[in-house]
């Protein structure tokens, strides 16, 4: 265990060396990799090494609360982050990603891009047949590119990409939108004869054909977005079919809606990392709001809006047990158990594991309310907190859900709503997925219906900006969001990135 530590922190920090700014991916001619006399590339040294160093890179993407996390949550309806006195207010980074004023200098647009496009090079060393991979090595760093390569072009628009013989001093060649979507495709399809078959279990931390079928299933469903066009009865049919197969491999629908957010064995998982989920636990939570094992209490900062969790069955003003709620609005309990920290949203009174009503640090009740003042000048109580993963479940348990199989359900209804052949119909799909999920059936099924299907099933999953996108929403208003700039559904290139490479140019409207 420690030799394998030690060859994750080496290829740890090789990689740091081999590129001085993913902005440029310039490589530095001291790497480990390259002769001191050469730039030639001869391969990496340690494949195992290097794929456990891209599997461990993106742990420490998924895991962070800024960054790719925040893009693509905070820029939403789903979360948002208020500033309550001075705590959180960060420079007004939070805020501007919640109120659509970012600029190319905004610090995680930048991380963003260099840690994405850092992972797409470290892959492409592996890929190298100088590195003599085994294809199942190469497949699964095909399939990391490609998981990477999609964010940078879904977020930027564009793909910045170098060889490992390029010379230092070239700048990187940068894809278009639609190269890149053809990139990522064919990478996902060399990919697959040599993913392993992976059904639900322990192994789902790696990738897989059902984690590939699923990144290509979001690719079609998303590519009238991304090539400018409009959704198709044949990319609609390949949505499904390739969500057929990831359900042929074994993954279904699960009941039980908070359990699957533990780290047990459930159907749902697809892929999943070894990611700390601390931060989805404690950021929204009240400072006095703590488990056995970490006195220090929540961080009291990320909320949603009234009117995201009004999409819930349920009386508005309160989520105790017995509310009317659907299961996936969760509930606070009165009775002290799960620790007193309730699942889900939590609103109102709050309770301690004795079932005693907390306080805040001024010794008002801790009532968690509905409405803010505004982006600042909130209380220590204003908003409703969102929790998923539990502290009892393990605070800081290493296991974070990024592909699940509901998501790829709900691709499936929505792609034969948008006219793919399949021998089940989309409102039936819906309606059995919420029937596992208590909730009420629909009696029609709309675009709006959809949506708000998905914003129910997998809030806080990273996929909301990319759903609002694709449906024609990211661009309206919303509480405490007035900006209906439409190009920000795309965002800058870092000002550094144009400063370092002149192939990179800015994305129209900044």
């Amino acid at each position: 265990m420690k030799k394998e530590h030690l060859k994750s922190v080496v290829l740890i920090f090789t990689s740091m060396l081999l590129i001085v700014s993913c902005t440029d991916l310039e490589i530095e001619e001291s790497d480990s990799q390259i002769s001191e006399s050469t730039t030639e590339f001869t391969g990496v040294s340690d494949v195992d090494a290097s794929i456990s160093g891209l599997y461990n890179s993106l742990n420490g993407i998924i895991e962070t609360q800024e960054n790719l996390y925040a893009l693509n949550e905070v820029t939403s309806d789903e979360l948002l982050v208020p500033t309550r006195g001075t705590d959180w207010g960060d420079n007004g980074v939070w805020r501007q990603l919640h109120e659509h004023t970012w600029s190319s200098i905004h610090p995680y647009i930048l991380n963003s891009w260099n840690n994405l496009n850092r992972l797409v090079f470290n892959s492409t060393l592996i890929i190298d047949s100088r590195s003599n991979a085994s294809p199942q090595q190469v497949a699964e760093a095909k399939f990391l590119r490609a998981f990477s390569m999609f964010w940078v072009m879904d977020m930027y628009g564009v793909a910045p990409f170098r060889n490992p013989d390029d010379s230092p001093d070239s700048n990187p060649m940068v894809m278009t939108r639609p190269e890149a979507f053809d990139y990522i495709i064919t990478d996902l399809n060399e990919a697959l004869p040599n993913l392993p078959e992976i059904g639900p279990g322990t192994e789902t931390s790696k990738a897989s054909s059902a984690a590939a079928n699923y990144l290509l299933a979001k690719l079609y469903l998303n590519k009238h977005i991304y090539l400018a066009t409009t959704p198709t009865p044949e990319d609609m049919t390949r949505v499904v079919e390739l969500v057929d197969a990831i359900g042929g491999d074994g993954f279904s629908l699960e009941t039980g809606y908070f359990d699957i957010f533990k780290s047990d064995l459930d159907s749902e998982t697809i892929f999943f990392t070894n990611s700390s989920v601390g931060n989805r636990i404690w950021n929204g939570l009240h400072y006095n709001q703590n488990a056995p094992d970490n006195d220090g209490g929540g961080w009291n900062g990320w909320s949603t809006l009234a009117e995201f969790y009004d999409l819930f069955e349920g009386d508005p003003n309160i989520n105790t047990p017995g509310s009317g709620q659907e299961e996936r609005r969760g509930f606070v309990p009165t009775d002290g158990s799960n620790l007193g920290i309730g699942f889900g949203f939590l609103i109102g009174q709050q309770y301690n594991e004795e079932g005693i009503p907390l306080t805040d640090r001024q010794g008002n009740p801790l009532e968690f309310t509905r409405e803010f003042p505004g982006l600042v000048g909130n209380s220590e109580r204003t908003g409703i907190r969102v929790i998923k993963y539990h502290p009892i479940n393990g605070e800081f348990a290493r296991h974070e859900i990024v592909f699940r199989y509901a998501d790829a359900y709900l691709m499936k209804a929505e792609a034969v709503f948008r006219g793919g052949t399949s021998g089940d119909d989309a409102l039936t799909l819906v309606n059995n997925l919420r029937n596992i999920r208590n909730a009420q059936n629909l009696t029609s099924l709309t675009e709006q219906d959809l949506l708000d299907e998905r914003g129910r099933e997998l809030y806080g999953e990273f996929w909301r900006r990319n759903d609002q996108i694709r449906f024609g929403k990211f661009s309206e208003t919303w509480g405490l969001k007035n900006n209906t700039d439409e190009f920000r559904v795309l965002f800058p290139i870092p000002e550094t990135a144009l400063l370092s490479n002149p192939n990179l140019s800015q994305n129209p409207g900044y």
